[in-house]
Formats: C-alpha cells, structure tokens, sequence
C-alpha cells in the first residue's frame, strides 16, 4: 500500500504542473481576454493549493515562505474563485 503522505505529495506536485501550464497557456495561448483570466484564475487556485498540501505535510521544518503562504494562500484562492463565479455566465468570443 503506498504510503497517503507521498501520494498528497506527488498529487500536490502534479496540480502545480497543471496549474503552471494554465499559467503559460493563458500568457501564450489564448486570445479572448475572458478566457486569459479564467485559466490564470484556475492556475492560482491549483498552485496555490499545492503549495497548501505541501506545507500541510511537511517534509521539512517550515520557514517564512511557508508561513506566508499559509496567510495568504487562502485569500488568493477566494479571490480567485469568486472571479470565476463571477466570469463563468459570460461567452467567450
């Protein structure tokens, strides 16, 4: 049986990737400007949330990034999901 903590890891790890890429592709991809935020709007709520999983199941002692992400990360999530709810009604040309 795989061992949950490496396995929320390597999800974690796998999110941050997805998110990253929703990242670039809205810098480089997309050209309707709705669509631009709503995939960087989703790239934040993925890394960030990684980045969440990963500090929730330390491998290391945690320092002041990780604290600052604690703080903040779930701000930027809430953010980041309203303006999708708030996006998600509109058409994208």
């Amino acid at each position: 049986m795989p061992d949950p903590v490496a396995l929320a890891v390597g999800a974690a790890w796998v999110a941050t990737a997805a998110g990253m890429a929703l990242w670039v592709w809205s810098w480089f991809g997309e050209k309707c400007p709705i669509q631009r935020i709503r995939y960087r709007d989703c790239g934040v709520v993925l890394v960030i949330g990684a980045l969440l999983i990963r500090v929730f199941f330390p491998v290391r002692p945690l320092n002041a990034f990780d604290w600052l992400v604690l703080a903040l990360g779930p701000v930027f999530i809430g953010a980041a999901l309203w303006r999708l709810g708030r996006t998600g009604g509109q058409q994208a040309r």
